[in-house]
């Protein structure tokens, strides 16, 4: 066999290898970087990643719990605190003291955070209604510039809104997706896509680090759903933040 016949065979072996791996750029063989890692559908998490604004992180200069109202304030005029509201959607075995609307026990079946069944009676400290996007992290993203009636309704949009196992959400405290995550690693992805939509519902901005993290998990999970809720709105005039 000549020279020129064994370049020949060498170049067609080397072909797929070429259209796979070359053609995309040798640092990205599977062709992740360009697009945006795998293929993010129309109305997908991951999708909505890239419409999030980019930003620093704001000071923390003039936060306080107040800034968005009394805590767990009536906005839907149900008549029922909007933690009762949590407890009832997220809980089984409900049982209620004074009416149904008071929650007074359940269980936690399971627990998003940490996959274990919990507990909850009223006045005990194992279940909380966690913010996923915290109230600071919104405040330092652009809520400081918000109008009070809006940082109302974000307090209190279920959206916003999950029953967890209360020492794990301590532990989350305000804390982003570049700096917690649930230990329940089967929940991450569900987690993750709940940030983004309230981000992107009330256009919170992201830190570039808290972009990437947020990229890394939904490209886990592409085909991931980004949650729905009702639009924006103003909390009713009966309810007043500082």
């Amino acid at each position: 066999m000549n020279r020129r016949t064994v370049s020949a065979l060498l170049a067609l072996v080397a072909a797929p290898a070429l259209l796979t791996g070359c053609e995309l750029g040798s640092d990205d063989p599977a062709g992740k970087e360009g697009a945006g890692g795998p293929a993010a559908g129309a109305g997908s998490a991951l999708a909505a990643v890239d419409t999030l604004t980019v930003k620093g992180r704001a000071p923390k200069t003039g936060y306080d719990r107040g800034r968005f109202g009394t805590p767990w304030a009536d906005t839907d005029s149900n008549r029922c605190p909007t933690r009762d509201d949590i407890l009832k959607r997220d809980l089984t075995d409900v049982r209620y003291t004074g009416g149904e609307c008071r929650v007074a026990s359940g269980r936690l079946a399971p627990d998003p955070y940490t996959g274990k069944d919990v507990t909850f009676r009223r006045g005990s400290s194992q279940v909380d209604i966690d913010h996923l996007v915290a109230l600071s992290d919104a405040w330092q993203k652009g809520a400081f510039r918000w109008e009070p009636g809006k940082r109302i309704a974000f307090a209190n949009d279920p959206l916003n809104l999950l029953a967890v196992d209360a020492g794990t959400n301590r532990g989350k405290s305000d804390g982003d997706t570049a700096t917690w995550l649930p230990p329940n690693k089967a929940y991450r992805c569900a987690y993750v896509a709940g940030q983004v939509a309230v981000k992107k519902k009330y256009g919170v901005w992201v830190t570039g680090a808290e972009r990437d993290a947020m990229r890394k998990v939904l490209a886990t999970c592409p085909d991931e759903d980004l949650p729905s809720g009702p639009a924006p709105t103003q909390a009713p005039p009966r309810f007043h933040a500082r």
